[in-house]
């Protein structure tokens, strides 16, 4: 089912222009995961936008199933969204290709709500370690595949310091969503630093 991600690809396109950059990775035992670099341009001049390429091209399948299902299973992409020209985002490229490889990797199904943690930091000097998976359907509209496979759907991610992610474990995302709201938290900027969590 690998003719999914031209269309994936088509669809990113469509909706963050052209690429300008783009880096492979693969994992062993895993497909190939490439990321794409979208600069910033547009309305918000400053926003450059990562997406990952090659996590959709197979179902991701529930990890206490005994076969996977090789057509049937929610299929995803990963977006994240930074200010340009703050830090040395670009490194970014290889810990969203691995959170990409999760689903094959470790066999968990991405979903809104949900932490990842990459274990180290997103990109050199970057207070954050894991991302808030958020709600598809903003940026990238959903990709509709012919039946009976399920469609594509573009995940935002949310950088979250340590401090967050443990406070999210216990309180839930829609809590911290919720906290970074009413303190105007610039979720893109990538030197912020803690929401206030007392």
């Amino acid at each position: 089912m690998a003719d999914v991600l031209p269309l994936v690809e088509a669809r990113l396109r469509s909706a963050l222009g052209e690429p300008d950059a783009r880096a492979a990775v693969t994992f062993l035992g895993t497909d190939r995961i490439e990321v794409l670099r979208f600069p910033a341009e547009g309305p918000e001049g400053d926003i450059v936008r990562y997406a990952t390429l090659g996590m959709s091209a197979q179902p991701m399948a529930d990890p206490t199933a005994p076969l996977a299902d090789p057509v049937k299973g929610p299929r995803a992409e990963l977006v994240l969204s930074v200010r340009a020209g703050v830090a040395d985002t670009g490194k970014v490229l290889r810990p969203l290709a691995v959170l990409a490889a999760s689903p094959q990797v470790e066999g968990v199904i991405v979903a809104p709500g949900a932490s990842l943690d990459v274990g180290e930091a997103l990109w050199p000097g970057a207070p954050f370690t894991s991302v808030l998976v958020a709600e598809p359907g903003g940026l990238v509209e959903d990709l509709e595949l012919d039946a009976p496979l399920d469609p594509v759907r573009f995940l935002p991610l949310l950088p979250m310091t340590p401090n967050e992610a443990a406070w999210k474990r216990v309180h839930g995302a829609q809590a911290l969503q919720e906290r970074w709201l009413t303190h105007g938290t610039d979720l893109r900027d990538p030197s912020r630093r803690s929401v206030p969590l007392e």
